[in-house]
């Protein structure tokens, strides 16, 4: 017995020491079952002759560990005095615990209850009640599904205490639940820094082709304050809204005949203003629906009655050089404002310059 129990222990180490190697699945929720063939080694005081075994195991994994098992086994041998066959039937319901149940090549250890029943040809059968330990190892070759498997028991019966060793080796087959797929990688959750809008128009800074708009100012799209009528001053800025295009404009938007300016107290056209005022012409031709009203302007210099007469020569010359040009008479009113409106300053010599100008103001 004691030979037999230290093969036995010799079996299982090598099984465990193999299992190390490769990767395994086993899962919660399996059921299989298991045809396997080997030898069965009896008690010398036996007087059995060892021999083949079958076995068929069916088990169920109540977790990726822990699973249940029983194992029928069938062994023809004879017996050595008389050589009368017989017929032995060890069964046992096991404990099976997969110690590396994640990976392809997996170790288990076993132990459990059942008996084992003898019987001879022409005599009495003889069943005991026993006990059984091992060891083996489930190598998966398909998927979760298929796999070989090798196993050693040792079978310790209560009534005589007689020794059995069985080794066996065939195939295990899986039945079961899918296994759950693995859980997602988490991801990383990137905070994008919030967006800002500094001068609170509506576009954000990152976009923004207009940076620092007053607050309040229309944009458009691009965060740029809106120019309705495209002469190149924003609406917000513009004294002058809706100047026909072509128009030349100052500063504050407003069409003045550009470079047409007046020495002092004078109302007379320049010859070197002539290309000037042709192309106010052609403006207004371009826009047949619109009326104008030419406006007049005088520096400081003078009393104000005097600069007011003066302004209103002095629009009354464009107009009538426009109406010369062509221009219907009934698009066309002039008017003066003296010295009240001026386009620069009137302390020095150049902003007078500048105030001694002609306006053109479309109406609507």
């Amino acid at each position: 017995m004691k030979k037999k129990t230290i093969r036995g222990a010799l079996l299982i180490a090598v099984f465990l020491y193999l299992a190390q190697v490769g990767w395994c699945e086993t899962r919660q929720g399996d059921f299989y079952f298991s045809p396997m063939f080997g030898g069965h080694l009896f008690e010398g005081n036996q007087n059995i002759d060892n021999a083949a075994t079958y076995v068929l195991g069916l088990g169920y994994q109540f977790t990726d560990q822990f699973g249940a098992e029983a194992m029928f086994n069938f062994t023809k041998t004879d017996s050595d005095p008389g050589s009368s066959d017989i017929d032995v039937y060890p069964m046992h319901l096991d404990a099976v615990y997969n110690i590396f149940p994640d990976q392809k090549c997996v170790p288990y250890v076993a132990a459990g209850l059942g008996a084992i029943s003898f019987d001879p040809h022409g005599d009495c059968s003889d069943t005991e009640f026993m006990m059984n330990y091992g060891a083996g190892i489930k190598y998966f070759i398909y998927e979760d599904l298929i796999a070989l498997r090798g196993d050693v028991r040792h079978l310790i019966s209560f009534d005589h205490t007689q020794s059995n060793l069985l080794y066996t080796a065939g195939l295990m087959f899986n039945f079961g639940c899918d296994k759950p797929a693995p859980a997602p990688a988490p991801v990383e959750t990137v905070v994008a820094p919030p967006k800002l809008d500094s001068d609170k128009d509506g576009v954000y800074d990152c976009d923004d082709a207009c940076p620092d708009t007053p607050i309040g100012v229309s944009v458009d799209a691009k965060g740029c304050p809106l120019d309705t009528d495209g002469d190149g001053v924003a609406d917000y800025k513009d004294e002058c809204p809706n100047t026909p295009k072509g128009a030349h404009v100052d500063a504050r938007g407003c069409w003045v005949v550009e470079g047409v300016l007046f020495d002092t107290d004078k109302v007379d056209i320049k010859s070197q203003y002539v290309q000037e005022l042709d192309n106010v012409a052609t403006v207004m031709n371009n826009n047949p629906g619109l009326k104008f009203e030419i406006q007049g302007h005088t520096d400081n210099v003078g009393s104000p009655a005097y600069n007011q007469k003066l302004s209103e020569k002095r629009a009354w010359a464009v107009k009538n050089y426009l109406l010369k040009k062509g221009i219907n008479k009934d698009r066309l009113t002039s008017k003066g404002f003296g010295f009240n409106s001026p386009a620069a300053t009137n302390n020095t010599a150049e902003g007078k310059a500048l105030n001694r100008r002609v306006e053109i103001k479309p109406l609507f």
